[in-house]
């Protein structure tokens, strides 16, 4: 089965680059406390590694 990572946003991006805020965006979060589940894909471990300051991961069985 497919690994999927669970993601939720916890702190705001405010004060940080306007790329970062632009990656939380890509990635579907909108308000903080959302969650969005994703395919673990290289791509997507990229994005999360830039901005993990902000985030909280999880990794889940599909």
């Amino acid at each position: 089965m497919a690994k999927k990572l669970k993601i939720k946003y916890v702190k705001s991006a405010i004060g940080y680059e306007q790329s970062q805020k632009d990656t939380v965006r890509s990635l579907g979060l909108r308000k903080l406390q959302s969650e969005v589940i994703v395919n673990d894909t290289p791509a997507v471990r990229g994005m999360v590694f830039k901005i993990r300051h902000l985030l909280k991961v999880e990794e889940v069985e599909a």
